[in-house]
This record gives C-alpha cells, structure tokens and sequence, in this order.
C-alpha cells in the first residue's frame, strides 16, 4: 500500500514539475527568439537559424532556474493535495508532514545529482555550440573578440573608423606584445602601436615601451613613448567574462580534466567557483523544497492559496538576491569564495529545519 502511496505521490509532483518546465520553456523560447532575431537582423540568414540556436540556448536557462521551479512545482502539488483533501488520506496512512517533506526533498536532492551528471553535460555541449555558430556571424557587428592558438585579437569600432588588438598571451591583468591598429573610414592605416605590455585593469589602458607610428602624408612617422594610454571598450574583467562562462563548462569537465582546463588558461578561481556552484546545486533543490513544504503544509485553509502565492513569490526574490550578494561578497573579498557559495545554503538549512520541526508538530 505505500509503494502505491509513493508511486502515486511522485509521479503527480513530476507531472506538476514538468508542466512548470514547459511552461518557462515557452516563455523561454519566445523572450530568446526576439534577442536572436535582433542579432541576425543585418545579416543574410535563414530564419530557422535564429530559432535553432533558441531552442539550443534556452535549455542552460531553464538549469539555472531549476531550484525556483522545484519550489513552484511542490508548492503547487501540496496545495492541490490540501485542497483536494489528498493530504488528510496520506496522513491517515501514516505519511506525516516530516515524510511527505522528506520523500519530496530527497527526490529533488536525488534529481539535482541526475542533472549535474547527465543532463549538464549536454546543455554545456549545446551552449558551446551556440557561442561557436553565433561568433561566426560576430564579423558583422561592431565589436568582436577572440582567443585562440595565436593569441587575444580584439576588433572595436572607434570614433573615426576602426581598431584591431592583437596580443601574444595574457599575463594576469597585462597583455604581452600588444599590437594596435587603428583604421579610418576608408580602411586606411592612420596609426600603428607596438607595446612590450599593457595593463588592461580599467578602460584606460597603460601601455609601456611603446612604440608609436602615426601616417602622415601617406607615410608611417615613428615615435617612442616610456608609457602611452589608450582607451578601449574592454577591460580585464569584461574579457575574463566573455571567456569565463561556467555555463560552458559541465560538472564532469570540472571532476576529471580540472588540470587539462587550467593548461588552457582558465583561471583557477574561476575554475574552484564553478565545481563549488555545481556541487551545492542539489542542496539547493532539496532546501528550495523544505520551504514550499514549510509555506503549504502549516495550515489547511483553502483561502490562505492567495497569499501562498504571493509569499512564495517573496521567497524566490529573496533566495535569489540572498545568493547574489552572497557571492558578490565573495568576489569582493569580504567573505572566501567557497564560503560565499555554501552561506546561503547554510543559512536557508536552519530556516528548512526549525520550520520542518514546527510542521511535522501539526
């Protein structure tokens, strides 16, 4: 009888996870399609295209959303047992609040670890696939950059025509053996910069040893400068980000080629703040289903749905807000990194357990 019980259960709390999923799938697809379509307005492409790369990108999406979709999911399968009376039958077949949380909690805690090994994988395979098919078209905008074997190349547009950057090698926030081009409106040479470095630290870049060649009258006049500043819509942190995408990187890259990905110069923060995002990702699926218990099961009066709605809302606007300042003040450096990740995890545990206690009370 309670094999038929929990079978029955779950496979109702799936049958409301995956109606929330395709809903925020759909909402997904349409919000995404109107930022391809911008994008490949001004280039000559099929219009399947911007909706393929929709349907590849939207999937990490939906990853990152998944503990606020667990929580909406149990919220909205406990009231319908509560209202439905489904929750008085299984408490008089020995299911007590504290069981019913536990069987919900361990289900999404044992999801979260499917996910991160099977379906991470592919949504970071197919956001790689997005970026790569998206940076083919990249030549037809204005601004463009890219790293690989011969080193960083950045092409910007500037006032009177445009800049192309070429660097060696990065080295921390200094790029090595800078080379600037800049060309005016008629994709004429106007100025040539060779720099040993530049400190890339802010938009005003610092360069030294440099190198400077100005054309005048057609002709390429050669001066040097200790130290020259040039300003340029990149900086150090926006190029880190555009490469530091830990969407792109799935859980198995992060356990069994951690040394392969620091070779290929990913930075080694970077690397430890991703394994450790990923790792507390079921922790939050199980915590996010303690509070949708904690908020539904405390009472059984149908015209309190309203305000689980409302205070439900509340909840995913301050959990997300509560992560992001957590980890803001970890790349401050007011907390360890690590510990920015797994504080609000800690904090929402007392919270998940002094509720529970008072629930199962009832």
């Amino acid at each position: 009888m309670n094999k038929i019980i929990l079978n029955y259960m779950l496979s109702n709390f799936f049958k409301y996870f995956f109606i929330v999923i395709l809903i925020i799938y759909t909402f997904g697809v349409i919000l995404n399609l109107f930022e391809e379509i911008e994008f490949f307005k001004k280039v000559d492409v099929n219009f399947l295209l911007p909706l393929a790369l929709t349907f590849i990108f939207v999937p990490s999406t939906i990853l990152n959303l998944l503990p606020f979709i667990i929580f909406i999911s149990c919220m909205i399968y406990l009231i319908r047992i509560r209202n439905n009376k489904d929750f008085l039958i299984l408490k008089i077949n020995g299911f007590s609040s504290l069981k019913i949380f536990l069987i919900l909690a361990f289900t999404s805690f044992i999801l979260g670890w499917i996910v991160l090994l099977t379906i991470n994988p592919a949504t970071s395979s197919m956001l790689k696939f997005y970026e790569k098919t998206k940076s083919q078209y990249a030549k037809d905008i204005e601004h463009l950059i890219s790293f690989n074997k011969n080193g960083l190349w950045i092409k910007e547009k500037i006032n009177d025509g445009e800049r192309i950057i070429s660097a060696t090698k990065p080295d921390g926030k200094l790029l090595i053996d800078v080379e600037i081009f800049e060309f005016d409106k008629n994709y004429t040479l106007s100025k040539k910069i060779a720099s040993q470095s530049a400190n890339i630290q802010n938009n005003e870049w610092i360069l030294k040893d440099v190198e400077f060649f100005q054309s005048e009258n057609s002709i390429l006049v050669k001066k040097k400068y200790d130290e020259y500043i040039v300003r340029s819509d990149f900086n150090f942190e926006k190029i880190n980000n555009l490469f530091n995408d830990a969407n792109t990187l799935s859980f198995i890259d992060l356990i069994f080629n951690y040394n392969k990905l620091i070779n290929k110069g990913y930075n080694r923060n970077f690397l430890i703040e991703s394994l450790h995002t990923m790792l507390v990702f079921p922790f939050f699926l199980f915590l996010m289903t303690g509070i949708a218990s904690i908020l539904t099961m405390h009472t059984l009066k149908r015209s309190e749905n309203f305000k689980f709605i409302i205070v439900g809302l509340l909840t995913c606007v301050f959990v997300y807000y509560l992560k992001d300042l957590s980890i803001a003040l970890g790349k401050t450096g007011r907390l360890p990194v690590i510990l920015s990740i797994w504080s609000p995890v800690i904090a929402l545990s007392f919270f998940t357990f002094i509720g529970i206690v008072q629930i199962n009370e009832k």
